[in-house]
């Protein structure tokens, strides 16, 4: 296909001028619009304004440019077919064989606050309807949204005066991919952070190929939703080196991260198999590591670390000392860098958004999970508790220590595959169970893991006891205080048992399972 006359309309012109300037070169005629056509004038190039293309004026403050017959007939007619080829040459139309738009910056407008107003004057109608026309008719017309793309083409053009048959199908596909995040991004905006609306888009950007997915047998890649968020996040992490990362890593790291953002002290958080081993709190990331290995050091081998504080040499030092499969925090300096160096297959991510106060993030979105079939759709769990939710429901107040202990438990039990538990200190775990059918077992599996003494710990529980043998359990291993959100037919039951072994209980309220 070669290309004889070319449409540029961006609003993003970075590369513009160099990539105009080679289709000038190569005999080609740029038509353009408005602010485009004025910053190709300013480069020197020949220019043909849309107006003078379609003897009409560009209307309505700009709303109606490139919404005429002689731009869509001229996208749109089948070139190889005699009757249309004769109707266009009736009405005078000229071809466009090159279309070359990105749309109105509508997501970079919302993300810094815009009123409705000035959102919906940047939802562009002429640039996807002109991409939409070039794109259907690609056996003709090559269409290119992506300033990635100007180089390729332009090379290609040089290299043999045509676009050839794979690169068009290529960008054609990119631009309906493209425009349908654009609406999906619309929709939305316009149904709300706070609604489930009838037909619900997600616009997944970026896509990489993985080795595999949860097993060799699955192909698998990873995408990024919507622009980069204003908190932490796996997907827009900085991946230092390393080998390529798993789907099983990367499921691994979300948990971590999402642990480990629980904490505005110095926090680090060791996850295997999607669940934490081992958090911990402490001033200096080398110490969080330390203690929180203590807790389990056989189920931490081959796992996941994050961390909310930079990682220095010391701490570099100790995490060289174990087998990982990656660690993700805000930074790394050169001490630590140079103490990692030897791990040639660890993946050191960074996420500098880890090192700022949880108060400046935002975070909003949803949780999206497949089935199949089907997709669950729910508010992410991002409940914290206030401290008039607390309800001390047994007979002796707990300690202040064992307070501490239960209120850190409790941020770190909601991270833990349901049926969970928690036996915790102040600042570190102790011993964790989950993922079991009933809650007792969950006690019994933590409590047969433990590495670290459970006397004296506080022990958080995701859900309610439904009986009292949960709490039995738990006590008999050396809990002395006991969270959970309360709410069992058997509460009575149960705060008799803690009232009989003269430990403490506290009522939250809240259930925090995690399927």
């Amino acid at each position: 296909m070669s290309v004889r006359r070319a449409l540029l309309s961006v609003s993003d012109k970075a590369g513009l001028a160099e990539f105009a300037a080679r289709l000038s070169s190569l005999g080609i005629e740029l038509v353009s619009t408005g602010g485009t056509a004025e910053a190709l004038s300013r480069a020197g190039l020949p220019v043909r304004k849309v107006s003078d293309f379609t003897g009409a004026p560009e209307i309505l403050d700009g709303r109606v440019k490139t919404l005429h017959p002689r731009i869509h007939g001229g996208i749109l007619y089948r070139r190889g077919d005699p009757k249309q080829a004769a109707e266009a040459k009736a009405q005078g139309l000229e071809p466009i064989d090159l279309v070359v738009v990105n749309l109105y910056p509508f997501e970079a407008t919302v993300a810094r606050g815009a009123g409705f107003e000035e959102a919906v004057e940047n939802i562009d109608i002429g640039g996807p309807s002109m991409l939409r026309a070039a794109a259907k008719n690609w056996q003709d017309v090559a269409a290119v949204v992506d300033p990635a793309d100007y180089r390729p083409v332009a090379e290609e053009l040089a290299a043999s005066g045509a676009l050839s048959e794979a690169m068009r199908r290529r960008l054609m596909e990119k631009v309906f991919a493209h425009t349908a995040a654009y609406d999906a991004a619309i929709a939305a905006w316009l149904a709300g952070p706070d609604s489930f609306p009838e037909t619900s888009t997600l616009a997944a950007r970026g896509g990489t190929r993985l080795r595999y997915g949860e097993n060799p047998h699955q192909q698998g890649a990873v995408y990024r939703l919507g622009r980069e968020p204003q908190e932490p996040t796996v997907p827009f992490a900085q991946v230092l080196g390393g080998k390529e990362l798993s789907y099983n890593n990367l499921l691994d790291l979300d948990s971590a991260l999402a642990c480990v953002t629980e904490f505005d002290r110095g926090a680090c958080v060791i996850v295997k198999h999607n669940t934490p081993c081992g958090v911990a709190l402490a001033d200096s990331a080398e110490e969080a590591f330390r203690l929180a290995r203590a807790c389990d050091e056989v189920s931490a081998f081959g796992g996941i670390v994050a961390f909310n504080r930079p990682v220095d040499a010391a701490a570099g030092k100790a995490l060289s000392g174990l087998f990982l499969e990656a660690v993700i925090a805000p930074s790394f300096d050169d001490g630590a860098r140079a103490a990692l160096a030897g791990k040639k297959s660890l993946r050191l991510l960074v996420s500098p958004r880890l090192g700022e106060p949880r108060r400046s993030w935002r975070r909003v979105g949803r949780a999206v999970r497949s089935i199949a079939g089907g997709l669950l759709v729910q508010d992410r769990d991002l409940r914290e508790l206030e401290p008039g939710e607390l309800k001390v429901v047994s007979k002796r107040q707990p300690t202040p220590d064992e307070l501490a202990a239960a209120l850190f438990a409790w941020k770190v039990v909601k991270h833990v595959r349901s049926n969970a538990v928690v036996f915790a200190g102040p600042r570190q775990t102790a011993a964790l169970g989950g993922g079991q059918t009933s809650r007792v077992e969950a006690v019994k599996l933590a409590a047969s893991k433990a590495s670290l003494p459970l006397a004296g710990t506080s022990l958080a529980s995701d859900a309610f006891f439904p009986f009292r043998d949960g709490v039995d359990a738990a006590l008999a291993a050396g809990a002395r205080c006991i969270i959970q959100p309360g709410g069992s037919v058997r509460d009575a039951e149960v705060i008799a048992a803690v009232d009989e072994q003269e430990a403490s209980m506290i009522f939250t309220g809240v259930r925090h399972f995690r399927h």
